[in-house]
Parts: C-alpha cells; structure tokens; sequence
C-alpha cells in the first residue's frame, strides 16, 4: 500500500450537512418535511437517484429549472458555517498540518462552489461536476481530480459518505477510499464487497487524521 500523499473529500454529508437544503425543498414543494425525508429514505433504499424524492410530489419537476425559480424568488440554494459538520475544519486543518493536499471534490452546483470557497475552508483545491463538467459517478470526474492533484492514483485517498456514488468508482480507478457513515446514504445503504475494501471506515472525520498518519508511518 503507497503513503498517501492527498486527501480528498465529497461535500453532501460530508463536509456539508444538508439537512436546511432538504428541509427548504420540502417546504418549496408543500409537504411536510417528515414526509419528504421518509420518501427520500425510500428512493435511496431501493437504489434510485434521490432526484427521483421529487418526482413522487410533482411529475415532471426539473431540479434546475427550480433551482432558477427559487433563486428568482429569493429562496436561492445556500449552506453556510452554521451547515458545516463540526469536524470539518478541525479535520481539514489537521490532514494539511501534516503535509498533505487537501482537498474537496463533489457534485455540485457553480452557486454552491461559490459558497464552499467563501467559507475559506483550509484546503488546497475545490472542484465540482459543474466546474469540471463531469458528474459523480463517471470516471472522468474521478480522473480529472487525479489530474489536478497532480499524484498517482494510489496517493489520493478520497472520503465519502455514499458507496455507490464516492467509493466504489474511486475504488474502480485504483484510489484509496474512506468511507463515512453519516447522513442518509451512509446509514442505508449496504454494500460489503464495496465497504469492505475501504482503507478506512469512520463515523466522525476527527477520527481521520490519526489513521492516516499512522497509515503513512506504517508505509513509509
């Protein structure tokens, strides 16, 4: 197993609790927000995309195209340091302490890349599927992270809370992976044969550093 040298993070219940989001979509569509979470257990249960969650309360709704109506209403997509998980920075600032790059990489909207840099989180790099014109799962947003951080494969460990959308087309290019069990995806979903190659599994990112430096003394 080779030092890992960079570590990369998924945003969505990540670094990024995104319980306001959720709970400001159910409140846009007019339900209420336990029935909106119980519907978005179900879809992820079953293995759908949770874009399908909208679907049951309004046929034919286009998350972009709402996206732009809430915006113009004065409900635009936002998160801020209060939707931070408290174990982000603490983390982040502790994985770069000991020379490593750090950084995010995530599907997210242009908007909510904006957000993420005006938090000046202690990181060296910040993509997302807008920016890089790739999405999660594709290959290619695994490989131009690769490119930017600028190491082979096997150096980059990346931390995410969803096996089917972070850790196993990592895995499937030859990066290490984190697994983080929190947030919606990280309770339901069940994949050993997935799971089970992570380099890691944690339920809090303070636990993080440690097991990476204690990784890379054993490697080095």
């Amino acid at each position: 197993m080779a030092n890992l040298r960079a570590v990369f993070f998924d945003v969505g219940e990540t670094i990024v609790d995104e319980t306001r989001e959720y709970g400001t979509w159910a409140d846009w569509l007019g339900v209420p927000r336990h029935t909106f979470a119980a519907v978005f257990g179900a879809v992820i249960a079953r293995g759908d995309d949770y874009r399908e969650t909208f679907q049951h309360f309004r046929p034919g709704f286009d998350l972009a195209t709402e996206r732009d109506r809430r915006a113009e209403a004065g409900q635009p997509e936002w998160f801020g340091e209060d939707d931070l998980y408290p174990d982000v920075r603490p983390s982040l600032a502790a994985l770069r302490d000991q020379g490593l790059l750090v950084g995010l990489a995530g599907n997210q909207t242009s908007r909510a890349e904006g957000l993420l840099r005006s938090l000046d989180l202690p990181v060296d790099l910040i993509g997302t599927s807008d920016g890089w014109g790739a999405e999660k799962p594709a290959a290619a947003f695994y490989q131009r992270m690769i490119d930017e951080a600028g190491l082979p494969a096997e150096q980059i460990l990346y931390v995410g809370d969803r096996l089917d959308n972070d850790i196993r087309p990592a895995q499937e290019l030859g990066i290490p992976t984190a697994l983080l069990r929190r947030g919606p995806w990280g309770y339901i979903l069940r994949e050993p044969q997935i799971s089970d190659r992570c380099l890691f599994t944690i339920d809090s990112l303070a636990k993080l550093p440690a097991l990476v430096a204690k990784h890379n003394a054993e490697t080095t």
